[in-house]
């Protein structure tokens, strides 16, 4: 098993655990993918969600320049309903599961079709 489908098992199990979500593996693959080398540096792959640098990242680099969202206030009531969904004081957001729970949040999967 590759570095990549392990890291994959752990996002499917974290978003059933903390989530409550039985994740569409294909979709989440796809954004994994989409997250590019991030996912395997212990301090990109995952979402500081206590810092505003970390989250305008998140709004400006995945919302609105990869599901080309449009900005405003819908972005971060998005946002703080995902993180909120994935637990707010789950200190260990990983990355591919935030942009998952977010692109279908904005129901944008099929940027990754």
């Amino acid at each position: 098993m590759s570095k990549r489908e392990e890291l994959i098992k752990k996002y499917t199990a974290d978003l059933k655990e903390k989530c409550g979500i039985t994740a569409d593996v294909d979709l989440l693959t796809k954004v994994t993918i989409a997250c590019g080398p991030s996912i395997y540096n212990d301090d990109a792959s995952t979402v500081a969600s206590s810092q505003q640098s970390e989250l305008d990242t998140v709004k400006n680099n995945f919302l609105i320049k990869k599901l080309g969202l449009k900005s405003g206030p819908d972005l971060d009531k998005g946002l703080d309903a995902v993180l909120e969904k994935y637990g707010k004081s789950n200190k260990h957001k990983y990355r591919a599961v935030v942009y998952y729970l977010l692109t279908v949040h904005f129901k944008k999967e099929s940027i990754f079709k």
